[in-house]
C-alpha cells in the first residue's frame, strides 16, 4: 500500500531524528514500506548510502516498549479486543451446556473436598497447590455444582490468555500480524480439550499466568516492578502447574532474541528462588503420580526411548495445529510403518534446522520457534518416563502459541511485500472461519459421555481406555451383550487392565453369571489392589448366596483400602448380624455414622441392635 501525504510527510521530518524502525512504528506500518518509499524517491544508490549511515542503535522492542501503556492501547484498539471476544464466545457458547466429563466427575461432581476450605489447609503442599482447589470450592460454594459455571471459568482465562498474549504480539510483531495471531489463537480447535473440559482447565490457568509474567518481563525497561512481577507471576503459574518450569528458558530465548536483560543481574536470583522451592515440592509429588498412572491408567513408569517419542510427538503436535481433524480424548494410533517414522523425523529435524538458521538469520522467528519447542518439553520429557501421554492436546496449549505468532509473522511479511494482499487476506478470513467452525463441530463431541466416547471411537480404535468407555456406555443403555464384547476388546488391548476386568465382572453379575462374575472381580484384584469395588461386588455376591463369613472378609479388606467409605461399614454390619453378632454390627454401625452422620441405613440398622 502506497503512503499517505501525511505519512510521508511524517518520515521526511523525523528521518534524521528517530531510526526508521520508531517511525515504522508510529506510523504502523512497515519498515519495508517504508524503505520501498525511500529508494522510489531517492534512487538506489542514495538510499543504499542512508541504510549503511542511518542509525541502528534504537531497536523497534525498545520504542515500543517506551511506548507502552495498556490503557492507551485499549483505548486506541477497543474493537480488536472486542472482535476477540466475540470470537471466543462464538467458539465456545455450544460448549456450556455440555456435562461433566472422565475426570471432571471425581474431580468436581463428586468430590466432597469442594465443600470447604479446610481440605486446601491441610498441607503444605494443598497450600501451594491451592489455586485450583480454591477456586473451584468457591464456585462450588456460591453456585453449586453446575457444569456450566465451571467450564465458563476456563472460557474467561482463555479469553484472557488471548488478550495478554495480544498484548506480548503487539510488541514482538506488527499491529496487523498480532491481530491475526491472537484471532487464530481464539478460535482455534487444538486449545478445546484445555477449554471445553473444565480438568483440563489446568493449562489454560498457567499458560495465563506464563504470558502475563512474558509480557512484564519484556516491559521490564519501562518500569522496575515489572521484572518483580514478571517472577512473582512465574512462581504463580508453577503452583498451580509443574509444566510451567521451562518458562526460564523461553525468558532466556528472549533475551537473546531481542537483548533484554535485567540491569541488575542480581535480580536473576528471583529465578532461582521458585525453581528451589517448587522443584523440592514437585519431587514429593513424583511418587503419586507414579502411582496414579499404575493404578488408573496402568501405565508402568519408566525410561522411553527419547530418540522413536520425540519425533512422533514433536511432529503429531504439529499435525494437530495445522491440520486439526484427528481430535481425540485418547491419542492412541502411535503405531506407524518404518516410512511414517522417516516423516515424523524429517519432521521434527527441520523444526530443528530453522531453529539453528533462525538464530543467525532472524532473531523474532527463532524466539517463536524455541516458544513452541520449550513449551512442549516438560510434557516430552514427562512422558519419557511413563509419567503422562506422550500425545495430548491439553499440552500443546500453552506452546501452540509459538505456531500462531509464526503464522502471524508470515502475514507481517506478506503485508511488507505489498503484493497481493487482498488474497492474503481473504485466504486467512477463510481459515479463519474454518477454525471456528471446526471448533464448533468439535464442541459437540464434548456434550456428554456418549457423545465423547464415540467420537473416540472413530479416531482412537486401538485405545483400551475408551473400549473400557464404550462398555460403560453399552452398559448404561441396557445392551450388556456389547458391554461384555467392549469390556473384553479392552482387556485384550491392555492385558493388565484391571478397572476393564471389574467392569466385565459387574456385567457377569448383571446376566446372573455369579461364578464369572467372581473370577473376574479377583483377576481385577490381583492386577489393582486397590480397587475395593471388587472386594464390595464380590461380598454383595457372596452374602446372596448366604456365604457370610467370606463375605465378611471381603468387606474387611475393602475397608482397609477405603477406611472412610460409611457405605462399607454398613455393610459389614449387616453381615455382623447376619453372623448373629449384634455387638460388634452396632460398632459398625457407629463407625459409619461418625464418617457419615446423615446415613439413614445406618441410623435404621442401628435401631435394631438396641
Amino acid at each position: 500500500m502506497s503512503l499517505t501525504r501525511k505519512q510521508k510527510k511524517y518520515l521526511i521530518k523525523y528521518l534524521k531524528k528517530k531510526s526508521l524502525d520508531q517511525i515504522a512504528v508510529n506510523l504502523s506500518l512497515g519498515r519495508k514500506e517504508l524503505e520501498d518509499y525511500l529508494e522510489k524517491r531517492w534512487g538506489k544508490k542514495k538510499y543504499k548510502e542512508f541504510s549503511q549511515t542511518t542509525p541502528k542503535t534504537i531497536s523497534t522492542l525498545e520504542t515500543k516498549v517506551s511506548q507502552f501503556n495498556f490503557w492507551a492501547i485499549a483505548k486506541k484498539r477497543w474493537f480488536i479486543f472486542i472482535f476477540l471476544a466475540l470470537l471466543v464466545f462464538v467458539a465456545y457458547a455450544n460448549s456450556l451446556n455440555n456435562e461433566f466429563l472422565s475426570d471432571d466427575i471425581a474431580g468436581i461432581q463428586n468430590n466432597q473436598n469442594l465443600d470447604g476450605y479446610r481440605p486446601i489447609f491441610s498441607s503444605p503442599l494443598n497450600i501451594i497447590r491451592s489455586f485450583q482447589p480454591a477456586l473451584y470450592t468457591t464456585i462450588n460454594l456460591l453456585f453449586g455444582k453446575i457444569p456450566a459455571v465451571f467450564r465458563l471459568v476456563n472460557i474467561f482465562f482463555h479469553l484472557g490468555t488471548v488478550i495478554v498474549s495480544y498484548f506480548v504480539f503487539l510488541l514482538l510483531l506488527n499491529p496487523l500480524a498480532a491481530f491475526f495471531a491472537a484471532s487464530i489463537m481464539a478460535v482455534h480447535p487444538i486449545a478445546i480439550e484445555a477449554v471445553t473440559w473444565i480438568s483440563g482447565g489446568t493449562h489454560v490457568f498457567y499458560s495465563f499466568f506464563l504470558m502475563l509474567s512474558l509480557l512484564f518481563y519484556l516491559l521490564m525497561s519501562k518500569k522496575k516492578l515489572y521484572i518483580y512481577l514478571s517472577f512473582l507471576i512465574f512462581f504463580f503459574a508453577v503452583a498451580v502447574s509443574e509444566k510451567a518450569i521451562s518458562f526460564p528458558l523461553i525468558l532466556a530465548c528472549a533475551a537473546l532474541s531481542y537483548k533484554i536483560f535485567p540491569k541488575n543481574w542480581k535480580k536473576l536470583i528471583l529465578a532461582i528462588i521458585p525453581f528451589l522451592i517448587i522443584g523440592g515440592v514437585l519431587a514429593t509429588k513424583i511418587p503419586e503420580r507414579v502411582e496414579t498412572f499404575k493404578t488408573t491408567y496402568y501405565q508402568q513408569a519408566g525410561l522411553g526411548n527419547p530418540i522413536l517419542m520425540l519425533p512422533v510427538a514433536v511432529a503429531s503436535y504439529l499435525e494437530l495445529i495445522f491440520w486439526p481433524q484427528k481430535l481425540t480424548l485418547y491419542h492412541s494410533e502411535n503405531v506407524f510403518s518404518s516410512l511414517g517414522f522417516v516423516l515424523f523425523l524429517t519432521i521434527f529435524s527441520i523444526l530443528l534446522i530453522a531453529i539453528v538458521w533462525s538464530f543467525k538469520k532472524n532473531r523474532s522467528v527463532f524466539f517463536w520457534l524455541s516458544f513452541f519447542t520449550i513449551g512442549l518439553l516438560p510434557a516430552i520429557v514427562t512422558s519419557w518416563f511413563g509419567l503422562a501421554w506422550i500425545v495430548a492436546e491439553r499440552y500443546v496449549y500453552f506452546s501452540a502459541i509459538g505456531i500462531f505468532a509464526l503464522v502471524g509473522l508470515a502475514i507481517q511479511k506478506t503485508d511488507e511485500l505489498g503484493k497481493k494482499k487482498w488474497l492474503s487476506y481473504g485466504i486467512f478470513s477463510l481459515i479463519l472461519l474454518l477454525l471456528l467452525a471446526r471448533t464448533i463441530v468439535r464442541n459437540i463431541d464434548w456434550k456428554n459421555q456418549d457423545n465423547l466416547w464415540l467420537a473416540a471411537a472413530k479416531t482412537s480404535p486401538s485405545s483400551p481406555q475408551n473400549h473400557n468407555n464404550l462398555g460403560d456406555l453399552y452398559a448404561r443403555h441396557g445392551n450388556l451383550e456389547k458391554a461384555a464384547e467392549e469390556f473384553q476388546i479392552a482387556i485384550e488391548l491392555k492385558p493388565n487392565y484391571g478397572d476393564a476386568y471389574h467392569n466385565l465382572a459387574n456385567i457377569y453379575s448383571q446376566m446372573g453369571k455369579s461364578n464369572l462374575a467372581i473370577e473376574n472381580y479377583q483377576k481385577a484384584l490381583s492386577l489393582n489392589p486397590n480397587l475395593w469395588q471388587s472386594h464390595q461386588n464380590i461380598a454383595a455376591l457372596l452374602f446372596n448366596q448366604e456365604n457370610y463369613e467370606p463375605a465378611r472378609q471381603e468387606v474387611e479388606k475393602a475397608i482397609e483400602v477405603n477406611p472412610e467409605n460409611s457405605g462399607l461399614h454398613v455393610n459389614l454390619g449387616m453381615i455382623f448380624l447376619k453372623l448373629n453378632q449384634a455387638l460388634r454390627a452396632q460398632e459398625e454401625f457407629q463407625k459409619a455414622l461418625q464418617i457419615d452422620p446423615e446415613n439413614q441405613q445406618a441410623k435404621q440398622f442401628l435401631l435394631q441392635t438396641k
